[in-house]
């Protein structure tokens, strides 16, 4: 109710599949971002990469940590692409929720977390 009610929210790996509308094999859960998602699309753990991605609106190529990450298969009309890796979308926005396919975390990147703190 709270992200409907439009509270900011970033979702890195996993967290884009519980926010995608449509999952490939599964069922959506919060269903709050409008993309078909194929979970563990980049492979098992062993094809785990790390990749610097250009994100629109951030100054800096953001670095992120792809671990058996999901792949944005569908993007609704009403979701903006930030950015790409080797042609597939990786980071989104839909209104107040950003998701990525990977995890800056891991390496201490946190350009991503301040873009959706900016939207509060």
């Amino acid at each position: 109710d709270r992200i409907r009610a439009g509270m900011p929210v970033l979702g890195t790996c996993a967290g884009m599949i519980v926010l995608a509308a449509r999952v490939e094999g599964g069922a959506p859960l919060f269903a709050v971002l409008d993309v078909t998602v194929r979970r563990n699309a980049y492979g098992r753990q062993v094809d785990s990469f790390e990749a610097d991605v250009d994100v629109r609106g951030i100054d800096h190529p953001v670095r992120g940590v792809f671990i058996r990450a999901p792949r944005v298969e569908e993007v609704g009309a009403d979701v903006e692409v930030l950015a790409e890796h080797e042609g597939h979308p990786v980071v989104l926005e839909q209104g107040n929720v950003v998701v990525a396919s990977f995890h800056p975390e891991l390496v201490g990147e946190t350009a991503l977390h301040e873009y959706v703190l900016r939207k509060v």
